[in-house]
């Protein structure tokens, strides 16, 4: 399931309180600009998700169990806001893939943030005794994705990505060498961090092809959380509180959202504050 289509979005705002259909509408009628990477790195991954999911988006563009590694917590917010230059990886036992002739990192577009799918392992987590299982509720059929343990990205790979005029590197796997990249100041995000290398449990596949990155765990039903579609290109924002995407024919109308809702939320925390109610203050400004 990859992001709502542009098509989608007017239908979309139907859903939208009536203060936030205006404030859109009157937003549009500036005629503001094309966002660009400034404008869109002026909000946080939380309020980009916010008018994603007010889009239509089901998963607000969060690539899920995705966390900062570098820099190190105690230091000064980083943030990342640039186009995804995408990267596929397989197990190293898959003869039949092809292989890359340069290595990923030396063709990184600068400027951009490298955005890796490390292979999964899919187990059965009941192999035995499934009647048990689905007797107290679970389906007999289920499937665990558990990430390989070793790492996709050391401090070699830092360096020369920022050799290359990279902004960073989203991971849905593994890193390692924690210490080199918050020395060279270099934003990492990933699903974990290992001991191991690449080279014998992983190669790359290929570069810049749309990447469908899953939420680890067990995920089935209506209310599993769906996939994130990654495109090359597709903007990346990502700070302490998680990584979203943005597909790229959706900038425009996900900026018109932010706008309005940090209008909403700062009406609402001036109210907050004093003391008028979160409920009260959401019906207000929120509508609901």
């Amino acid at each position: 399931m990859g992001i709502a289509g542009h098509d989608d979005i007017d239908s979309k705002e139907t859903q939208l309180s009536t203060w936030e259909q205006c404030a859109l509408c009157n937003t549009r009628q500036a005629q503001m600009s094309t966002p660009d990477a400034h404008s869109l790195s002026s909000f946080s991954s939380c309020e980009v998700s916010d008018a994603l999911i007010k889009l239509g988006v089901p998963h607000g563009g969060l690539i899920p169990d995705v966390y900062m590694f570098s820099p190190a917590p105690s230091a000064a917010p980083v943030k990342i806001c640039a186009p995804a230059y995408t990267v596929k990886m397989v197990p190293a036992s898959d003869k039949n893939a092809p292989n890359l002739s340069t290595h990923f990192v030396d063709t990184v577009t600068p400027g951009s943030v490298i955005v890796i799918d490390a292979p999964p392992r899919s187990v059965c987590p009941y192999p035995s005794n499934f009647l048990t299982y689905s007797n107290i509720g679970y389906p007999t059929c289920m499937v665990l994705r558990l990430e390989t343990k070793n790492a996709v990205w050391g401090g070699l790979m830092t360096a020369g990505a920022q050799a290359r005029g990279a902004v960073g590197v989203v991971i849905s796997g593994r890193c390692r060498d924690l210490s080199e990249h918050r020395a060279a100041g270099f934003p990492v995000f990933a699903r974990g961090h290992s001991t191991l290398g690449q080279g014998t449990f992983v190669r790359p596949l290929a570069v810049n092809i749309p990447l469908v990155i899953l939420p680890l765990g067990i995920e089935q039903g209506p209310d599993a959380f769906p996939p994130v579609e990654v495109n090359p290109g597709d903007w990346i924002i990502a700070d302490e509180d998680g990584v979203v995407c943005v597909s790229q024919h959706m900038m425009t109308d996900v900026l018109k959202l932010a706008v309005v809702g940090r209008e909403i939320d700062a009406r609402c925390m001036q109210d907050i504050k004093a003391g008028k109610g979160v409920q009260a203050s959401f019906l207000k400004h929120r509508g609901k």
